[in-house]
């Protein structure tokens, strides 16, 4: 386990945003500057004592997850989303959207999947631009999202501790950095239970269990909501079934081997 070695930082506050110049946070001499940004003046979090995207919300510890793997084949009951070839399966794909066997979301733009999912487990491989090609909040940056609107994060930079990579996007930090340096593939492998409502009311809530690069980093974390920026997360909408989608954010982010199984509830 690795800790990051922090300098004095430079603290900077303008109507409620922060800025935390920090000392460099990740594996390999490589990896950027951390540039911890972030809030002091959006909702608390129920149950904690940290804002939306709090500034002073402690990062996680660095771990380890050790060397890329190849890709991983998906097994017999997966529905295949993206093969390396095939691209059938989502909309707003550009005629040119296949780059070398993989999608540049920052070259194509966010897509969707045609078809609609509520539980399900889903295994994503993405890399981060080897060099920055955007500052701390763009370096990097893209998502994940369920339903069309849960977000799993991914983002090259440690920002505020609820906007790092692995994180539920503006609710809940993963427990630690798992990451390979920029430009390595890397994996998420995501169990997703849709939020459950009868009468306009709410039953149950989404959760999400997350393995990055095969390590632990959310374990059956309840999502608040559908995700918001700068704004608490709440349930008015009761949307229970959605594409996945992945985010274009300014950063060209790379995906390639992505499957998913539904899950189905029933005993």
């Amino acid at each position: 386990m690795k800790h990051m070695n922090r300098q004095s930082p430079l603290l900077i506050l303008a109507a409620g945003v922060c800025l935390l110049a920090t000392a460099p946070f990740g594996l390999g001499e490589d990896l950027a500057q951390e540039q911890h940004y972030g809030y002091t003046d959006t909702p608390l979090l129920p149950g904690t004592q940290w804002r939306v995207s709090d500034i002073n919300r402690p990062l996680p510890p660095v771990v380890d997850p050790g060397p890329e793997t190849p890709p991983i084949a998906p097994p017999s009951d997966a529905i295949s989303l993206f093969d390396g070839k095939d691209l059938s399966q989502w909309r707003n794909v550009k005629d040119n959207a296949l780059d070398n066997g993989v999608i540049n979301v920052k070259k194509n733009g966010e897509i969707s999947t045609k078809q609609e999912f509520g539980d399900c487990q889903i295994h994503v491989e993405w890399a981060t631009p080897a060099q920055p090609d955007g500052d701390a909040m763009i370096w990097g940056n893209s998502g994940v999202f369920f339903l069309g609107r849960y977000e799993v994060q991914i983002i090259q930079t440690r920002i505020y501790a609820d906007g790092i990579c692995g994180a539920i996007y503006a609710q809940t930090p993963p427990l630690v950095t798992a990451a390979r340096k920029a430009g390595e593939w890397q994996t998420f492998d995501i169990s997703f239970t849709a939020p459950k409502f009868a009468d306009k009311k709410l039953l149950q809530p989404a959760y999400f269990t997350v393995f990055w690069n095969g390590v632990l980093v959310q374990n059956h974390t309840a999502s608040l909501g559908p995700t918001k920026h700068r704004a608490l997360a709440n349930y008015e909408d009761q949307t229970a079934r959605g594409p996945i989608m992945l985010q274009s954010h300014g950063s060209a982010v790379r995906f390639r081997n992505i499957w998913v199984r539904p899950v189905s509830t029933a005993n």
